[in-house]
């Protein structure tokens, strides 16, 4: 409790600082509006019910790229790891196209499935899938020899193996890269509103850029960092609730509440 209070403690007290040096250094707030600025265009925001709509539309593109990038990821990764044949041959296309810059794709995304919602679902699930497709890979083929040996002369088949050992030991390697596909979906969908979109907090933002609002920029950079910050909180509770049989996450659960009790 004590360092949770700390926490909002120097959150408020980096808050004050900036407000303080906005002031005194009489910062014009076209280049950096102060706290209440940001708070004032953060609150007319959503009181005028112009927000909500915007963060639905980036949260639907977000949730749907995420879904459908990591389940292809995680097919396509399987796949992968447990053929070295298609690994051979499959692999070096996956690492180039995962070269390719996704803001310089982006731009053809939007002109080859339009400003609606599913050229943003295509990039965040572009965005999304490699960090768990190869999460996936290291994860399956992460397994020890000498229980797949075990297995096999046991006389247990190669799904046997795969839903008894390779999956669960794949699982903290999988979640890891759950993780960090969801924040990228989050920013695969912004940068696809920001080529071009009809709703949207990217499409917001390139708005308040043009009309010099730079409050109101912030306000929506606090959304999304706030809308982040939910997205991996809900992947990290699941991960607890999967996977309470891995000693890191038992540690990390043990860490968590000695935090709340001190």
């Amino acid at each position: 409790m004590i360092n949770f209070v700390l926490r909002l403690g120097l959150i408020g007290a980096v808050l004050g600082v900036w407000e303080w040096l906005v002031a005194f250094m009489q910062v014009p707030t076209y280049i950096l509006p102060p706290p209440t600025s940001i708070f004032r265009g953060l609150v007319n925001g959503f009181s005028s019910n112009l927000y909500p709509e915007h963060i639905m539309v980036t949260l639907s593109e977000t949730l749907l790229g995420f879904v459908f990038g990591t389940v292809l990821a995680f097919f396509l990764g399987t796949i992968v790891a447990l053929s070295k044949r298609v690994e051979y041959f499959l692999y070096p296309f996956i690492v180039m196209f995962q070269a390719m810059p996704k803001v310089a794709l982006a731009p053809l995304i939007v002109v080859w499935f339009g400003l609606g919602l599913t050229s943003k679902v295509i990039n965040a699930a572009l965005v999304a899938f490699f960090p768990l497709m190869v999460n996936t890979i290291v994860g399956l083929k992460s397994a020890d020899e000498d229980r797949i040996n075990l297995m096999r002369s046991l006389a247990a088949s190669k799904w046997q193996i795969f839903w008894m050992l390779r999956l669960p030991n794949a699982l903290p390697f999988i979640f890891a890269g759950l993780e960090i596909a969801m924040i990228f979906a989050l920013i695969g969908a912004i940068v696809a509103e920001f080529v071009g979109a009809e709703k949207g907090l990217g499409m917001l933002i390139q708005s308040m850029n043009i009309n010099m609002d730079v409050a109101g920029q912030f306000s929506i950079l606090l959304i999304l960092s706030m809308l982040g910050l939910l997205l991996n909180g809900t992947v990290t509770f699941i991960r607890r609730r999967v996977l309470f049989w891995d000693p890191a996450t038992q540690a990390d659960g043990k860490l968590n509440s000695d935090k709340g009790g001190v």
